[in-house]
């Protein structure tokens, strides 16, 4: 038995940034070698508590998700999520009770019975500022990262430039300004200060807050109201104007009231406006309605007592993750350029796929490589960094290296640049993240002023490495297919990297990446590196694949890192990708889990070419595949067997090209507007639109059935898309009517998974508890879907008003669900999503959208939620799966 580490993983916390930490904090949970450690959730809620949470809860998508727990939310007719601040008269007593509701509270004095490590995920305040830092010291428990002291200058930016001045590494122009700028009646003055002395265009920031918080780039022509907006932006500041807002209809108003009240992108609550503490979003609402005032001032609490006005600097933007080595030097991976859309690299495109790239090495001569990495390991030395840090730069167009954001953490999300720069030099996410606990114990050893005991520690774990390299031979092998070419290719790609990464980290099996590439014509598979599966989306590993060529930078900086990958990976580690047939497929895998979305994948194609190989699969056989990815044909065969399913239209874009004013008047003359309009045969988010009038559908079908694959700017407004958002082609459109709630007394849209086992050789279906879905808007996007940190999921929902109609609704719909999966043959595991409508006698009506044959598996998605009810983590939920598609003797 392997005498393995107790590693607790941190998250949470009080800052602006606690979605991000919670989200990092499950990869970590998830990704921390099972071998080795023995992993324990920490979650430091925003009000200071620590608690050993239960498991389960660390696959929620949001903290709000859990915490406040349902039975301690206020009333909110809105349906306003909120944290636990936002709860400010419960007692002491009463709070103990509700942290029970999620786990244990534990005092930080006991956390040394509890842990021998901490792998630290916070941000911001608490997190990166040194002040949790000392308190482990205090209680000699070994962290990750760096100490008090570099913390507290990396947490700074103010402080941070000062000292980068000092010590002439380029900087831009700048001003420091304190709160007391505020009180100045005219900002002419400063606007004068900042135009003359710095100019514009100009970047205005908070100076200890994440990187994308709080920003304003403002632009060449920025007015002097721009200006005072950026400041008070900065200051989490935002002025209201009352009757503009009481002139919008009721759902624009609280779209409006979630993004003021919003963490991240709003000044967020707790606020003050007019003297006056507020702590809910219902109370903002009240306040403006009833207000006499024309404007009102809010004021976030957590609020910012500096900014910094900088220079913005022209040129190339790039990040480096630098780490200390076991020799006590300082290695720079290579630094990746951030391709952006926009001025702002903001949250959406730090963390949706498919809305940034990034290009790793950035492009440039191999000189100007060395010279960012050396001014990267210089900064390193200088602030006196452990462990690893982030180090954010711009290579600017007058040739000078700018370091302008030091951090001594980072993102810790699958595709970050922490695992994406460290997987060029070999190493997935579980070997880093050993390397990194490795690492962390030895700069512990060394800045500690009293004996301890983490020499054993570290002599503890360099065994255990060995000896897992032996093991690592004997286990399964699982060929994990992803990409594609459909609409959700860049969900599948986060989908496989997740069942990826939690295989990786696993006892039993060893798996690997594979890629899908091609057309509707044809396909090809490749095997992939590490470092091609962390990539940004599906076509930046398809272009990797495409243009292969190893970089020679990288090629001598995986020479210099050997050392690194010879011991927490493998000495024989392949950059390559390699072209694999079905026949090397099978000579590779014991077993494929398919993680693609759309088609290929869903339609059944994949499938039936395993089976002719005998290769086990997960998911559904070939011919409930290709019955499930078509809507249309899904629902008509559930309503042969007496489902309610929504009326439905099926049309063709030769018809529609034909004589589009029949073809629409035939749509008009069957469905009143609004109506649902979709792709038959594509994901369930893709371009799924409630068409509203003539003009929209209009548009709606001028861009389904468009000929050339660019989407014109005119039909890309009128259908209200985002900049960088895709709209497929297609040859089909799905009409549906929309599903309303018939005067039920509830009337809520579910998503239900399933899985199935084998059990004296007959099929076993297990139909979890459902997840409830909101949706911020009109159709549920893809964000809401597979971002974390967005969305709403309640688990399990709200049916009924008490435990006992909970009970007896909830049967009736997994009794649906149940009967749809069998009428479908649906095997292995699904998610179903519907509606349903409880009258008052609780009769249930569950009426069927899709069926998903393989639903999405990325980390934040609600299917993770649903079997940790049934006592399933997500691993143990994919072996369930790979074991049924090992076992199951119909395919």
């Amino acid at each position: 038995m392997k005498d393995k580490l107790k590693v607790g993983v941190l998250f949470g916390g009080p800052s602006r940034e606690r979605e991000i930490s919670f989200a990092g904090g499950r990869t970590v949970y998830d990704n921390l070698n099972k071998d080795l450690f023995e992993v324990i959730p920490l979650f430091l809620d925003s009000r200071g508590n620590l608690i050993v949470l239960d498991w389960h809860y660390v696959y929620k998508g949001t903290i709000r998700d859990f915490y406040p727990p349902v039975s301690y939310l206020p009333p909110s007719p809105n349906g306003f999520q909120i944290y636990v601040e936002s709860l400010h008269s419960i007692s002491h007593e009463e709070e103990d009770q509700m942290i029970k509701c999620i786990g244990k509270k534990i005092r930080w004095a006991d956390l040394k019975e509890t842990v021998d490590f901490i792998f630290l995920c916070l941000h911001g305040q608490f997190g990166e500022d040194g002040q949790v830092q000392g308190i482990l010291d205090s209680l000699l428990i070994p962290y990750s990262g760096s100490g008090v002291l570099p913390s507290a200058i990396g947490m700074d930016k103010s402080f941070q430039k000062k000292l980068m001045e000092q010590a002439q590494f380029a900087s831009p122009k700048m001003y420091v300004w304190g709160r007391e700028i505020l009180d100045m009646r005219n900002f002419s003055e400063l606007y004068n200060q900042v135009e003359k002395q710095i100019g514009f265009p100009c970047v205005i920031r908070p100076a200890h807050q994440g990187s994308s918080i709080g920003v304003t780039v403002l632009s060449a022509d920025a007015l002097q109201s721009d200006f005072k907006t950026a400041v008070e932006t900065a200051f989490f500041i935002q002025r209201l104007d009352v009757a503009t807002f009481r002139s919008l209809n009721a759902e624009d108003q609280i779209n409006f009231l979630r993004s003021v009240c919003d963490l991240r992108d709003g000044i967020g609550l707790p606020m003050k406006t007019n003297g006056i503490e507020l702590h809910h979003p219902e109370e903002l609402l009240q306040t403006i309605l009833n207000t006499e005032e024309k404007e009102l001032l809010l004021e976030g609490i957590y609020s910012e007592n500096k900014i910094i006005v900088e220079s913005f600097i022209k040129g190339r933007e790039f990040s480096c993750i630098v780490i200390r080595m076991e020799d006590g030097s300082a290695f720079a991976l290579p630094p990746t350029e951030i391709i952006k859309r926009t001025e702002m690299y903001d949250y959406r495109s730090k963390y949706l796929p498919g809305l940034s790239r990034k290009q790793t090495p950035i492009e440039v001569k191999d000189s100007v490589l060395d010279d960012i990495r050396k001014e990267c390991v210089r900064l390193f030395n200088y602030f006196e960094f452990h462990t690893y840090a982030r180090i954010d730069g711009f290579l600017g167009e007058d040739g000078l290296i700018y370091l302008n954001d030091p951090n001594t953490t980072s993102g810790m999300m699958p595709s970050s640049f922490f695992f994406h720069q460290a997987a060029e030099i070999g190493l997935n996410p579980s070997q880093f993240l050993s390397y990194i606990i490795r690492i962390s114990l030895q700069e512990r050893i060394h800045t500690q002023l009293q004996i301890s005991q983490f020499e054993n520690l570290l002599r503890r774990l360099d065994e255990n490495l060995h000896n897992q390299a032996i093991e690592d031979k004997q286990k399964k092998k699982v060929a994990v297919i992803l990409g594609g070419y459909s609409y959700e290719r860049h969900i599948s790609v986060e989908s496989g990297r997740n069942i990826y990464e939690k295989l990786a980290s696993s006892e039993k099996y060893h798996p690997f990446p594979v890629f899908l590439t091609g057309d509707a014509s044809s396909y090809q598979l490749y095997k992939i590196p590490i470092n091609f599966m962390l990539k940004d989306n599906a076509d930046d590993i398809k272009e990797k694949i495409e243009h292969f060529h190893i970089h020679p930078y990288l090629k001598n900086l995986r020479h210099e890192a050997q050392s690194i990958t010879a011991k927490y990976s493998s000495a024989s580690y392949h950059y390559e990708p390699q072209l694999l047939s079905f026949e090397d497929l099978k000579k590779e895998a014991d077993i494929v889990f398919i993680a693609l979305h759309g088609r290929p994948g869903e339609d059944g194609n994949i499938q039936k070419r395993l089976e002719e190989i005998s290769v086990p699969y997960n998911g559904s056989n070939p011919q409930s595949a290709a019955l499930t990815i078509h809507k249309y044909n899904t629902l008509q065969r559930l309503k042969s067997e007496g489902f309610i399913v929504a009326q439905q239209l099926l049309l063709t874009a030769k018809d529609y090209n034909n004589q589009q004013e029949n073809f629409i008047s035939g749509i008009e003359s069957e469905f009143h507007y609004p109506f649902i309009a979709k792709p038959v045969d594509d994901g369930c988010s893709s371009a799924v639109v409630k068409i509203k009038n003539r003009d929209h559908l209009n548009s709606y079908l001028e861009a389904l059935f468009r000929a050339n694959a660019h989407l014109i700017d005119e039909l890309r407004n009128n259908l209200q898309l985002d900049a960088n958002e895709e709209f497929p082609q297609k040859s089909e459109v799905l009409i549906e009517e929309m599903i309303t709630s018939n005067n039920a007394k509830q009337f809520l849209e579910i998503t239900g998974g399933l899985l199935t086992h084998i059990v004296d050789n007959k099929i076993r279906y297990e139909i979890f508890e459902a997840s409830e879905t909101l949706t911020s808007g009109e159709v549920l996007s893809l964000e809401e879907k597979f971002l974390a940190g967005e969305g709403q999921n309640i688990t399990p929902p709200r049916f009924g008003k008490n435990n006992s109609e909970y009970e007896i609704i909830s049967a009736k719909v997994k009794a649906a669900l149940l009967k749809a999966a069998i009428t479908l043959d649906v095997t292995g595991y699904a998610r179903i999503d519907a509606f349903v409508r409880i009258y008052e006698d609780n009769n249930v009506e569950t009426i069927i959208i899709e069926v998903n044959s393989l639903p999405g598996m990325t980390p934040a998605t609600c299917i993770f939620h649903q079997c940790a009810v049934n006592g399933y983590t997500p691993y143990e939920f994919i072996d369930q799966i790979l074991e049924f598609g090992t076992h199951d003797k119909s395919k």
